[in-house]
């Protein structure tokens, strides 16, 4: 796609009001393959005052009107398959099949879902003497990543429209080709101008302003728990409310009886999708004694199957991370691994051989990892797993729960009353049992310091509304 050289505000492309610009660069050969514009405090102001000005309208349109637009939408997402997948293969790094079928298909369709909750969702109930009414929170503001960056800009900006808020968004600056092309398709999809803007540029600068901005109403952040923390204290200080969706550090619990060929594969392949570069990947493998030389040799042999290379080959599996910054930091996460002792089984600090360009990490296994080194504490997000042994179900536990995080994880067992039970006294906002698929309706988000509020379904429908009782 061609890069818009301006801002989407009120309905229209507009310049900026700075000159400065940010370069967009392939991961895979570190080629700068567009410029976008490097918002302002005034450019997000703009924005703001925008979707301030189109809030109003846009609540009191009726839920079918709003439910057809988000229907729409859809289904310019659809209309635009293929140029979403060759850019965020471009921008991103991830593989071509995985960019069409994860990265695009999946969001495309929880659009979807969200047009169909408006036809059911109870926005009134009677209460005794009360009639409650749920109202949009007013005007958004839409911080998301670029690990996900069309799925995250849908979990966000689809249910925030759908409750009728306005929407300014500033996506991440390594993926604003993907948010451009978000724009373009709310454009066709009708909303009235105003409802939806975008604002590229850095998160110190653009981001910051929209955090400090007094015009918005609600902040919703995906990213790292450090810059989290920090958006949670700005909006306590002028009382706005925020949705928070961060880190991970997720375990994959393998419980003695479980298929391990099963286990260990799986979750191998949760780890090393998208590079690594995923807040629930279950990044922590815990394996009893009994079973842990061999579990190591099957995630050793399941790691082999992951070479990276060309994102645009139809065989690559693994790609570049997002970029230089990632890629070193990933790295240096695997060398203080080996620093603290754990055995590298697979993969290494090493760049994968045979590339000479692109942002590329070795997908690696861990062995001997101890619950408190570093590498099974903090928050790698490349494709690094950390094997860990346990002696029996409440060691499992407690390992499980002994980090600051609780976004996601996994449970294995014979039986699947025994994986809910052991799934029910996990710190986590979301847990698989014995494999069980992703459900775009099921709530999603975190325990702890993995985040405020929760995305998809109707829950996350609720974050963007806000409750008024009337007496009679």
């Amino acid at each position: 796609m061609k890069a818009h050289d301006g801002m989407y505000i009120e309905g229209e492309w507009r310049p900026s009001s700075g000159q400065d610009t940010t370069a967009v660069v392939n991961p895979a050969d570190e080629e700068v393959i567009a410029h976008v514009p490097a918002g302002t405090a005034e450019d997000v102001d703009a924005a703001v005052r925008a979707a301030r000005n189109a809030f109003r309208g846009w609540a009191s349109t009726p839920s079918a009107e709003r439910a057809a637009r988000v229907a729409a939408l859809r289904d310019a997402l659809a209309a635009r398959r293929e140029e979403f997948t060759e850019t965020i293969t471009s921008e991103l790094g991830a593989p071509t099949a995985f960019a069409r079928k994860v990265q695009t298909d999946l969001p495309t369709a929880v659009a979807g879902t969200y047009a169909a909750l408006l036809e059911t969702y109870p926005f009134e109930e009677k209460v005794g003497n009360s009639t409650v009414v749920q109202e949009p929170v007013g005007v958004v503001g839409a911080i998301t990543p670029w690990n996900y960056p069309l799925h995250q800009i849908v979990a966000k900006a689809a249910p925030a429209l759908a409750a009728g808020c306005s929407v300014v968004l500033k996506p991440a600056e390594n993926t604003p080709l993907t948010a451009q092309l978000f724009a373009e398709a709310v454009h066709e999809a009708a909303f009235p101008a105003g409802v939806f803007n975008l604002v590229t540029g850095l998160g110190p600068v653009a981001g910051q302003a929209l955090v400090e901005h007094e015009g918005v109403d609600l902040l919703s952040f995906t990213g790292s728990t450090a810059v989290g923390k920090r958006i949670g204290a700005i909006a306590g200080g002028s009382v706005k409310r925020v949705a928070l969706e961060l880190g991970g550090k997720s375990a994959n619990v393998v419980l003695p009886g479980a298929d391990l060929a099963k286990a260990v594969n799986v979750g191998v392949a949760n780890v090393f999708a998208n590079s690594g570069q995923t807040c629930s990947a279950w990044t922590r493998m815990l394996i009893d004694a009994d079973r842990y030389d061999e579990a190591v040799d099957l995630a050793a042999a399941a790691a082999a199957k992951y070479v990276p290379g060309d994102p645009r080959d139809p065989d690559t599996r693994v790609g570049p991370l997002v970029s230089e910054a990632q890629r070193d930091r990933v790295r240096g996460y695997i060398t203080r691994g080996v620093e603290e002792g754990a055995r590298v089984v697979a993969g290494g600090p090493r760049a994968p051989g045979g590339l000479d360009r692109g942002y590329y990490v070795s997908p690696t296994v861990f062995a001997d990892v101890t619950p408190e080194m570093v590498i099974a504490q903090e928050e790698i997000f490349g494709p690094v797993l950390s094997v860990i042994k346990y002696e029996d179900e409440d060691d499992a536990l407690r390992i499980a729960n002994g980090t600051v995080y609780g976004l996601a994880g996994a449970v294995w067992a014979r039986e699947e009353g025994e994986a809910v039970a052991f799934a029910r006294r996990m710190e986590t906002g979301q847990v698989d049992i014995n494999g069980g698929r992703f459900n775009p309706l099921a709530p999603f988000g975190g325990y702890k310091q993995s985040g405020i509020g929760r995305e998809l379904g109707s829950h996350g429908l609720a974050e963007y509304l806000q409750t008024k009782s009337l007496q009679f």
